[in-house]
């Protein structure tokens, strides 16, 4: 194939669902309206409250930093995209929407992975917690949170934009690197290479590391008492379940990108890609504000003082 300049790409994979597409349209702006509003009130409540100025909760404000930053770079194109007949999107529209999904991907599972180490802490060594988790450690964390995975996401990007294309069209309903690669006129060995390596360090590592951490947790918890193993199970849960979705949710989009899409119903593939978008930032502060009574304690506060004022 003949190699050219690429101004726009072309996401294929929309399916033509005539007038269901606005209901379509709805539904997702409903969805992306409770998940701005659920994790705006989560920030909300962790920075207003006092109480809540602990390591824990900061980690939880973190995640819904994450996911409001996240929707808002998926969620508008996506719904102009349902109403729209033609789904182009520019070149640099199409990397800042890569840029913006990676490092969102990315920014959560880091949290996640220091969250299992402030949990690992708590429980496995609880006396000199305060000594391990200070307020010098927290801001050391989350300056990490934030820069390794936008230096490693923007090196993947630099590779993926020097690619020469050979045609425009990427089957997917966002921008993603894979997708891009496939279109190159030239070998992609070292994007792979570089790819496999910071995939190795951003996802199996922390994998790893949060598998490690609950498996110290369990040996402590099963030598404890009743009481003790009840407390914990009540901070970790939350925790595991959104390690465990966001794992899910990771490994079908990965997938998605590797198999042979030809064979999977429209439809269902189009979910698939969605799931890894929708499903951790809605449940982030689902889980969180419904599970630790401190945090239902307050947000339930915040709302009653809002009710108020009216």
């Amino acid at each position: 194939m003949e190699n050219y300049t690429v101004f726009h790409f072309n996401l294929t994979m929309y399916v033509n669902i005539g007038f269901y597409r606005y209901p379509a349209f709805v539904v997702s702006l409903m969805l992306f309206t409770i998940i701005f509003f659920a994790n705006l009130t989560i920030i909300l409540v962790v920075s207003l409250e006092r109480t809540l100025h602990e390591p824990m909760y900061l980690f939880i404000a973190l995640l819904s930093v994450n996911s409001l930053y996240g929707s808002t770079g998926f969620f508008p194109r996506f719904l102009l995209d349902l109403l729209s007949d033609t789904h182009l999107i520019s070149r640099p529209a199409c990397f800042t929407q890569i840029y913006i999904i990676y490092t969102y991907a990315s920014y959560d599972l880091t949290i996640l992975s220091i969250m299992a180490y402030d949990r690992y802490v708590a429980v496995c060594d609880p006396l000199h917690y305060h000594n391990k988790v200070t307020p010098k450690t927290v801001c050391r964390l989350a300056a990490f949170v934030w820069v390794c995975p936008a230096f490693s996401t923007g090196l993947c990007l630099y590779l993926a934009i020097r690619l020469p294309l050979c045609g425009n069209k990427l089957k997917k309903v966002y921008c993603a690197i894979w997708n891009i690669a496939k279109l190159s006129c030239v070998s992609t060995s070292t994007n792979n290479v570089v790819g496999f390596l910071i995939t190795a360090i951003t996802i199996i590592l922390p994998l790893i590391y949060v598998l490690y951490t609950y498996f110290r947790i369990i040996l402590v918890c099963r030598k404890s008492s009743s009481e003790f193993k009840s407390k914990v199970f009540q901070t970790c849960l939350p925790h595991t379940i959104l390690f465990v979705s966001y794992s899910i949710s990771g490994f079908c989009d990965i997938a998605l990108s590797r198999i042979n899409d030809e064979s999977l119903n429209p439809l269902f593939a189009v979910l698939l890609s969605l799931e890894f978008v929708i499903i951790p930032p809605l449940l982030n502060p689902l889980i969180y504000g419904l599970k630790l009574p401190e945090m239902q304690r307050n947000i339930l506060k915040l709302l009653s003082n809002l009710f108020s004022l009216r």
